[in-house]
Order: C-alpha cells, then structure tokens, then sequence
C-alpha cells in the first residue's frame, strides 16, 4: 500500500435508501480505478462489496464493507454501508470516522424514508456531502425533480453540476456545467472509455441557463466569483471548483450530480467530484476527546508528530483470523508490534498485526498514520466505542450512540448439547453489533435475543447457522417493551446479615427521578462525607444497574431514571461491597414502585406508498393499527402516506398491504421513539403477553 500525503486521502461512505444503487455504485468505482477486473453485480451476487453470503443471496447490504482505491494521485477509502433500516447502526458507526459522503438517490424514487434518516445522522456528524442521483436511465426519472425534493426535505442549496444528456432510455451521458463539456461512455467498454464532446446543439440553451444559476448560488460563497459575476468576466473553471469545495466544506451546500451505475455511465465524473469537492482529513477540526484521569477536554491535530490516537468504530468475526477491530487513525503512527492503551478499559494491549481491507480480503501493512482506516486481530476485551491511544498521553475520543432494540425473540438451539455454545456465539454476535441484545430470562431459562426488526433476527439465526453450524429455533417476534416512572420516590433499605464471624451490612437510601438526558439512567452519589466511603459507591451504582435490567413492572429493563445516593450509613466491620449492592438493587425496587410506573412502547416512522385504487382500503387499515397520518403527498402518480404507528400493531403488515393493493403497494418502517403506553394498553399487554392482569 503506498503511502500518500494527507490531504491526498479521501475517507468517504455511500449510503442511501434501499436499492438507490449504493453497492453497484462502488462496484463501477472499484473497476474504474483497476481495484478489480471485472464489474461485479448486486443482482447476480457477485458484487465484491457484499460479501456475505446473505447479502448476495438477498440482494442487499447488511454489514458495512470498506475497500480502498486510488484516483487522480488520491486514496479514496471507501464504506458501503445497508440501506435498510434494520442496519441503521452500521451507518451510525461508519458516520462517526468518516470526512465525507456520498448520498445515492434513485433517479424516479427521489427522497425515500432511508434516504431522510441518512441525510440527517450526516448532519448530526457535520459531514460533507454530494448527493448522486442513480438511475437515471429508468423510465420516469427526473433529475431535477429530485433536486427540488433534496431542497424542499432537507432545507439546503443545492448545486447541480450536471445535466442529463438525453433522458430514459435515450440517457448516453452527462453535461458538466463547470467546463461546459459533455461526457458520453462507451458501451461495450464497459464505459471505460470517457468521450469529451462539445455540447450538442439543442442542449446548449439550457446549459447557458443552469450555469449562469450555478454561477449566481457560488457568488454567495466566493468573493471571486462575486466579482468577476458582477464584471460580467468569464470565470475560470478553478474558480468555480474552488468555490464549489469551499460551500461543500464549510455545509453551506450540497453538489448534485447524475448518472447511471448500472449502465456504466458518469462514474468517472463522480470519483472527479470527489477529489476535488469532498475534504481530505486535513480539512477536518482536530478532533476532540476527554482526559480518562481527570475529564478535562483535550485535542488532537491530525498529525504523525501528535502522540497516537484511533477509535475502535467496528468489531467482525472472520473465520480465518477471529476478530477483526476496524479503527479510525485520528493522530500518531501506528506501527506493527507497538503497544497501545485501551483508555475506556484501562488496557495495555500489543499490536500484533495491522491490516488495510478490501470487503473480506486483507492486505498486511507494517503501519498505519493519520487519517487512516485500518483493522486489526487479537485485541482482548475491546468493544465498538473503545480508544486507542498512547499511554503516556491517554484521551479518550468520544464513543459511538447506538439505537437501543425494538423487537425480542426467544432462540433455542435444536440440539441440548449446544446451549452453551449458543452463548458463546451470541456473545461474539452482541460485541461485534451493538443493536443486538442477548440475556437469559430468569423467569424461564431461555435465551433472549433484541434487535432492530424482524429481519435484523433473520439475518442473526442465519449467520448462526452458516458461520458457527447451530441449528436454532426463533420463536415469534415480540415488542421490546421498557419501564420507567413518571413522577420522583425515594426507597430504603437495610441488609444486615450475622452468621458467625464477619456478618454483611448494607444501608443506602435512594432517591429516583424522571431523566431525559442521554443514556438510561444517571447515577449521583449525593452524600455527606463519610457516610458511606467512596468505595462502595460502584458496588451501589452496580446494584442499581442490576436491578434495572431485570425490571419491576414485569421483567422489562428500565430507562431513564436518575438515581441519586442521598443517605444510608456504614459499619466498620461488617459493612462489604455485596451488602451495599444487595442493598441498592433493593431500595431502588422499592423506590420505582413508588414512582407512578409505566410501560414504554416503541413507535416507528413509516412511509406507504399506494395506487389511488386502494388508498381507502390502505387508510381504513391503518386507522384500525391506531395509525396517525403526518403528511400526504401525490408522487409520480402515487399518494405517499407519511405516519406514525405502534411497532405491536404492525408485525405481519408486508402480507396485509400485499393483500389489500394486490401485491402493488409497498411500505418502509423505522424506530421513532418510545412513548408511555395507555394504563389500559398496559394491562391489555401485561394480561396477554405475560398472565398478570393490573398493576398497582
């Protein structure tokens, strides 16, 4: 792997709705810049970038792939990641390492539900973006309707670069408005070769028009073009450019560009924009990060000088080499065989190998500088979050928010012999994917797991049987429920515990509110000093956090509940950190039944997409699923259904919608957010679900 400048390296993810083309796309970026020698295709499962057997037989993205490749003397290092939402998570993590996106929209789909989720975790992260519109070859593609739905949706300026040459079926190439130039693809060179033409005539009038608006948006953001616009001078194509990456940048717009994936046609054109429009690792703000010791804010430059930083962003198991550890090279130098610190874990651990990737194949490399994606192995004790860094200079860069799990299932292995290697699997499978919970009921003994959706659970029963050869059982998908209390309550509680010899002595008093803030809960130790030694304060929060996950109301883990230590007391002797947990667990038990307790419920986003032949039907349907329409709109001839509907009403909707517009309709679901259920909807689920009829 040769080594390049800094600001020569592009860190760049595609993301998208599901099928706007995000895989094909990179497969045409893969074979135009000679990472591979044929075109693989998403349809026929050859595409390299999903590798997984799933992903090929499904047609569709589950795990984020990274690959890297080399444009105009600039390392491209790329990330694929799914487009459906039960994935959302690998988009989460690729967002918070990479400088730059490219957002694939479908030429006749346009802003899709996935494609507004995307758009905005890449705001969340401030990253610079073009969007590319794909497919436009299909018949009722329309480039700047889409422009006008990116503008409308997400507030923003757009810049289209380009205009379509030729429309349909008759789309041969792409008119760049900055060089006033046509690009047409050859055909059967796969679009290998790139023809620069002059425009044809009857486009020229329109081109004029577009780029005379392109040159009036850039005056906005550049001084230069400003004044050579107000002149009335010809401005040099640098200018513009120079302008163009200077709004991209600095998020004051967003480039829009076109063309074809599967037809071959203005890739080249898009790996050109981003060379020249989206930011290299130097043009990012140093990054940010805390003092583990002390929590005093610290800073990093993006420097091989600057002491070693890197963020741990994915965790995957190879069957070749075990685990593999994706990270992020923020500062400093990585070389093979250093030693580096784990700063949330407070670990010494031995690079023993680094990797550069390209989907499932791995090129070894003795070190790895700033900027760089990289992957690792054998690296003990690490999760999806983690900090490596040196020793000596210890940060620790803030950590990845994943969504928690909407939908729980029991899984039981066909074979008795295999439960504990049951475990062991779901044990790698939650590190490795932070959206998959797994516990045993201790109500009932089985294995639990949580995760996104129905599918998420699909694809985690497969992976066991392909991968680790366990057959298992998946038992109908449930809503994962969760408890917390509306109004604030204290409880207490004493353990004492005298059998000869040293006894037990826990005593704590607790005081439990609502919380809103991030995470699920918020521990304070809120004492006089010396009451009880700051010792036992872990053992205390611990008992807390047990007694959460178990739950009260009916066994559901609880959220966002702060939790303050006001008072308790302490004895020489016999007072021991089991005591103060058993304690704890006890007093906040007593406390959240005190709490006005409630159930949460989660609520999904969906978009329905309906002829105007069933839309009665569809509506009708969606009232009785306690349904609320948010926004309608006529798409392309179709009403398009925006809304907000409870997750327990919705299992088993694809055949219901299939059945009510005869296979026409089409619908996307994604997590909301949870909300207080009904006292009586509470009842109703706690009667049905679990055989307990009130609660007090």
């Amino acid at each position: 792997m040769k080594t390049v400048a800094v600001d020569k390296i592009r860190n760049i993810g595609l993301m998208a709705h599901i099928d706007a083309g995000k895989t094909t796309t990179t497969e045409r970026i893969l074979y135009y810049t000679g990472v591979t020698y044929k075109i693989g295709e998403v349809d026929e499962g050859t595409a390299v970038m999903d590798w997984m057997d799933q992903e090929q037989e499904r047609g569709i993205t589950i795990t984020a792939a990274a690959t890297t490749c080399f444009w105009n003397d600039c390392r491209i290092n790329i990330i694929d990641t799914p487009g459906h939402v039960d994935f959302t998570a690998e988009v989460e993590r690729s967002l918070r390492v990479l400088d730059g996106a490219i957002i694939v929209l479908c030429g006749v789909g346009g802003v899709e539900p996935q494609t507004e989720k995307v758009w905005f975790q890449s705001t969340k992260y401030r990253i610079p973006k073009i969007a590319y519109v794909n497919k436009m070859d299909r018949v009722g593609s329309d480039f700047f309707d889409v422009v006008t739905q990116i503008e409308s949706k997400f507030k923003v300026i757009t810049l289209p670069l380009q205009l379509p040459l030729g429309a349909e079926d008759t789309f041969s190439g792409v008119i760049d408005l900055i060089t006033m130039k046509a690009y047409s693809y050859n055909g059967e060179l796969l679009g290998a070769r790139v023809d620069t033409v002059e425009i044809p005539q009857p486009y020229v009038d329109d081109a004029l028009l577009h780029r005379e608006q392109l040159i009036e948006r850039l005056a906005e953001f550049d001084n230069d073009v400003m004044e050579l616009f107000l002149d009335k001078k010809d401005i040099p194509d640098e200018y513009l450019k120079k302008a163009v990456r200077a709004a991209t940048l600095g998020l004051k717009a967003v480039p829009v560009l076109l063309g074809s994936s599967f037809k071959n046609k203005a890739i080249q054109n898009l790996l050109d924009a981003v060379v020249d429009y989206l930011p290299s690792p130097a043009d990012k703000a140093d990054v940010a990060g805390s003092d583990p010791r002390t929590g005093k804010t610290l800073t990093r430059k993006l420097s091989d000088s600057e002491p070693m930083s890197a963020l741990v962003f994915k965790i995957m198991s190879d069957p070749y080499v075990g685990q593999l550890i994706f990270f992020r090279v923020y500062s400093g130098v990585i070389k093979v065989g250093a030693m580096v610190f784990n700063s949330r874990k407070n670990q010494k651990l031995r690079v023993a190998k680094l990797l550069k990737m390209h989907a499932n194949k791995r090129e070894e490399v003795n070190a790895v500088h700033s900027g760089d994606i990289a992957a690792t192995v054998a690296l003990k004790d690490i999760s999806t979050g983690d900090t490596l860094c040196d020793e000596r200079h210890p940060i620790q860069l803030d950590t990845i928010q994943f969504p928690e799990p909407v939908v729980t299932a029991t899984i039981e292995p066909r074979l008795t012999s295999e439960h504990q290697k049951l475990d062991e699997v779901l044990g790698k499978l939650t590190i490795e994917d932070p959206t998959l919970k797994s516990y045993v009921d201790s109500h009932t003994g089985q294995s639990i797991i949580s995760g996104m959706g129905e599918l998420h659970l699909e694809i985690i029963q497969e992976r066991i049987k392909r991968e680790y050869k366990i057959q298992t059982k998946l038992g109908k998908p449930r809503v994962a429920y969760y408890e917390t209390i509306r109004k604030s309550a204290i409880g207490e509680e004493k353990y004492v515990k005298q059998s000869g010899g040293k006894g037990q002595y826990g005593h704590v008093i607790l005081e439990l509110k609502p919380y809103s803030g991030d995470g699920k809960f918020k521990f304070t130790p809120k004492l006089k000093p010396n009451v009880i030694p700051k010792e036992f304060h872990l053992a205390i929060e611990q008992g807390v956090l047990e007694a959460m996950d178990i739950g009260i109301i009916a066994g559901f883990p609880i959220t966002h509940v702060e939790v303050d230590l006001v008072d308790g007391s302490y004895h020489e002797e016999d007072s021991t950190e089991l005591a103060y947990k058993i304690a704890a667990s006890m007093a906040f038990k007593n406390a959240f039944r005190k709490g006005s307790p409630i159930m949460l419920e989660p609520f999904m986003k969906i978009e329905i997409v309906v002829q105007d032949d069933y839309l009665g039907e569809v509506m009708a349907d969606f009232n009785t699923r306690q349904g609320k329409v948010t926004h309608m709109d006529l798409k392309n001839g179709l009403h398009v259904i925006d809304g907000q509907v409870p997750l327990s009403l919705m299992f088993g909707y694809a055949t219901a919608l299939r059945t009510l517009t005869q296979g026409r309709g089409n619908y996307s679901l994604e997590f909301l957010k949870y909300s207080e259920m009904s006292e009586e909807k509470m009842n109703e689920v706690l009667k049905t679900q679990l055989g307990i009829y009130t609660i007090n």
